[in-house]
């Protein structure tokens, strides 16, 4: 029986302590290792400024390391903890993308290794009634049988898109694609530290072929900050998604629609704009900050066209009012791939993956930067505003059992939608390693 390619995709065989098939898992324990490397040509560049993506070459790596264990707590009832180790040199102090060409390089790594807790969470399931499904042991799974109706609450420490916009295709820097616009929606400024964790809940309900999700969770004191604010009644990142399973020609496939909704203290670029038009300077939107909202939407599907050639595709939108405060400076994207298993030349556990990626901002971000306004990623001091454009292509080629080796190439144009700067071109490695 030939492999289907969202089963090819899934994590690779693992040890887990404890695993037995026929009854729930009691406890078990995962880990990862993987090095990326990328080396980015010299461009061409009219000017640059304080945010910018240097026009030298340079090189840049990340390394991230953790274990994963998992505890049955009752029937259920799951505790899972996850430590986890970082070091990473970005280009250019990452800045100068809206779509950043490494999702593995957070906000805070630097040259020496950091030590920190990256989840630690409890899930509660409740199985109603329906068809029984297997849930393998994995990283952050306990082994168990779950119904197909059921309701299930996650809340604790951990990443927001661990549960929401889980696309199989492109979700995973560590497996699948690297740019940040390919690890979920562009534009979905969603609630998380600079190492991309927060605290909060979520429940879903599972009814057959329908889940339906919500969740709530702590943002950050302030734009792009570590320490999160803990009055979540009054600050806060909520969104809600409904996802829908189904077979288009015996092949599997999903659609997924999500919104959000961030309370917060941030700035207005208009705030900013008129601000500086009254006093003189340069427009910053750390001098207009206050109690905003921002909203948001992204539309997403996933296909199998044979059971070795995937497709995919996402298109967001927020609002625009308002500096990125949690991920990256995007606020239109659309983004669609290709990803195709080996199995058609003898390589049935590699995987090719292609995918195009469309950013845009909103007309006051663009009024902000033109007038050399700043944001946590990019400013040139001034703007011919593009929309910013990537194609990215990697091959994971299957070494052993437990570990795969790539080769990555992505190609930039107007980086930080800018058409007096670019193209540029990156390539890549990664070494993954899982158990």
């Amino acid at each position: 029986m030939r492999r289907t390619l969202l089963a090819a995709l899934l994590p690779l065989p693992v040890l887990a302590f404890g695993a037995d098939e026929a009854v729930d898992e009691p406890w078990n324990m995962h880990g990862q290792a993987t090095y990326i490397w990328q080396r980015k040509s010299p461009f061409d560049a009219a000017y640059s400024g304080p945010n910018s993506l240097g026009p030298q070459a340079e090189k840049t790596y990340s390394f991230s390391g953790t274990l994963f264990f998992g505890l049955r707590l009752a029937q259920g009832t799951e505790l899972y903890f996850d430590p986890e180790v970082v070091q990473s040199v970005p280009m250019s102090g990452l800045t100068g993308l809206g779509g950043m060409i490494n999702s593995e390089q957070q906000k805070s790594s630097g040259p020496n290794p950091t030590f920190y807790r990256a989840r630690l969470f409890l899930r509660q399931t409740w199985n109603l009634d329906g068809e029984t499904t297997r849930l393998e042991s994995e990283a952050n799974q306990l082994a168990t049988s779950v119904s197909a109706r059921r309701v299930v609450v996650t809340a604790g420490n951990y990443a927001i898109t661990d549960i929401f916009d889980n696309n199989a295709y492109a979700h995973d820097a560590r497996t699948q694609f690297l740019n940040w616009s390919l690890l979920t929606h562009g534009a979905f400024d969603y609630a998380a530290d600079t190492r991309g964790y927060t605290w909060g809940a979520a429940i879903e309900y599972y009814d057959n072929d329908w889940v339906y999700r919500y969740g709530r969770y702590l943002v950050p004191q302030e734009s792009n900050g570590q320490a999160l604010d803990s009055r979540i009644m009054h600050h806060y990142g909520e969104q809600a998604e409904i996802e829908h399973a189904h077979e288009i020609g015996g092949q599997p496939g999903k659609l997924r629609v999500l919104v959000f909704h961030n309370r917060m203290v941030s700035g207005s670029f208009r705030d900013a704009l008129a601000a500086a038009a009254a006093d003189g300077g340069t427009p910053a939107v750390a001098d207009v900050r206050k109690e905003q909202d921002k909203y948001g939407l992204g539309v997403a599907g996933e296909q199998n066209l044979t059971s070795d050639i995937g497709v995919f595709f996402r298109a967001s939108w927020n609002d625009g009012k308002t500096e990125t405060y949690s991920f990256t400076e995007v606020e239109r994207s659309i983004t669609a791939g290709v990803s195709i298993t080996g199995q058609r030349w003898g390589r049935a556990d590699d995987v090719l993956g292609v995918a195009a990626i469309r950013n845009g901002l909103s007309k006051a971000h663009q009024d902000y930067l033109a007038a050399g306004g700043t944001g946590v990623f990019i400013g040139d001091g001034r703007l011919n505003y593009r929309p910013e454009q990537i194609v990215e292509a990697y091959y994971n080629l299957r070494v052993s059992k437990s570990t795969t080796v790539a080769l990555d190439v992505q190609k930039i144009f107007n980086p930080a939608y800018n058409a007096d700067r670019g193209p540029v071109l990156v390539l890549g490695a990664r070494l993954h390693t899982q158990f």
